[in-house]
């Protein structure tokens, strides 16, 4: 059998603030998120230590980098060069939102 979900039809997660008889249902309004407290510079002086640091040390900055990111775990980042701290003075988020505007060429 097949069920067809109209996704307005669904709860909103107790995490946004309430349920659906007292928020909007979902799909209704888009949500915006705006961070940016780093400077830009910032961020990709950053990634580039921790990318060589990676590399320097023998390990595959890419897949470490993105380990790091999917999950916040410091350890996918070395030591090495204090590439561990700086990488996590930097929020997640940000980070993230940098990687998107400088693969898209914003």
């Amino acid at each position: 059998m097949i069920y067809n979900v109209n996704i307005n039809e669904a709860l909103m997660p107790s995490f946004c603030g309430g349920t659906e008889t007292n928020m909007k249902k979902a799909g209704d309004e888009t949500i915006t998120f705006s961070l940016y407290d780093q400077p830009e510079e910032t961020i990709q002086n950053t990634l580039s230590t921790v990318y060589k640091a990676l590399e320097e040390k023998g390990h595959n900055p890419i897949n470490q980098i993105v380990g790091y990111i999917l999950t916040e775990e410091p350890t996918y980042i070395t030591s090495h060069n204090n590439a561990r701290a700086l990488i996590t003075k930097i929020d997640r988020y940000e980070l993230l939102a940098e990687l998107v505007k400088c693969y898209l060429g914003l």
